[in-house]
């Protein structure tokens, strides 16, 4: 039986005007121009600097784009975006009558706006709707397992202005465009690529004993290695130095053993522990 349900920690905010488009362009790390019907792009939102604020994904619908984001992220977004209008003809509104939902793994046979989840080929569908389908699954179930393919969920496993897109998967994940032009935090994210200065990787691990919370320092002999991020039960995302995705780590009371995902690409080596 095909899994669904709504994620009520998400909610979407509207961007409409003539100039939408290229508004966003300008600011995201993806090529808005490639969201479409049925397909959704997913980007990040970065300072300056190329550190990670907020991310969504991109929608189109009637002469309007939509995010579908964290919804506490909302009134900080169009305050955000709202600075870089300047005289293009845009407007921000959120849309609390739209819901958030997900299905997995196949599409779902639902009224609203459906599109495949980008980052995974065959992971998850998302709908933006004005009805609640009737639930097979919770949030939970879903967390569990977007857990279990190592895809970060917004702030629950990023820091604002303090991690890094290729940190998290953004390049793998299809959250990065390499070809689209400029764009706020652009020359940071090149860089890092370009010149292979990715030291830590965000990837799942799995936890026996108790789940440690987010923030949690782990260790391997003794010597910080990473930070915990988000968890369920026994499963969980764990930022880690490359020299720490093999073995067993500690976590307070648990140990935490990395499980690099198939789609996570590490340069020769570079799980060789030191």
């Amino acid at each position: 039986m095909n899994a669904i349900t709504s994620l009520p920690e998400r909610g979407v905010l509207a961007i409409e005007g003539d100039d939408r488009v290229a508004f966003l362009q300008g600011l995201v790390s993806n090529d808005v121009e490639a969201a479409g019907p049925g397909r959704a792009v997913w980007a990040a939102l970065l300072t300056p600097q190329g550190k990670w604020l907020a991310d969504f994904f991109i929608f189109t619908g009637a002469d309007r784009l939509l995010l579908d984001c964290e919804r506490d992220q909302i009134p900080g977004l169009v305050q955000r975006l709202g600075r870089y209008r300047l005289r293009m003809k845009v407007a921000l509104r959120p849309e609390p009558e739209l819901l958030v939902v997900v299905a997995w793994p196949n599409r779902p046979d639902v009224a609203g706006v459906v599109a495949a989840d980008p980052r995974l080929p065959g992971f998850a569908w998302r709908v933006l709707t004005a009805e609640a389908p009737a639930a097979t699954a919770t949030p939970e179930d879903w967390d569990r397992y977007r857990l279990a393919a190592g895809l970060p969920d917004g702030s629950k496993d990023m820091e604002a202005d303090r991690s890094v897109l290729l940190e998290a998967g953004f390049d793998e994940l299809s959250g990065v465009s390499w070809s689209k032009g400029c764009y706020m935090g652009q020359e940071l994210t090149a860089r890092t690529r370009y010149r292979g200065l990715v030291k830590r990787r965000l990837v799942p691990v799995q936890v026996e004993g108790p789940l440690p919370p987010p923030g949690s320092p782990i260790l391997r002999n003794g010597q910080d290695v990473g930070t915990m991020r988000s968890g369920r039960d026994h499963a969980g995302l764990a930022s880690l130095r490359l020299d720490a995705l093999e073995g067993s780590l500690r976590c307070g009371d648990s140990v935490l053993t990395p499980q690099v995902p198939g789609w996570l690409h590490l340069k020769a080596g570079a799980g060789e522990l030191s």
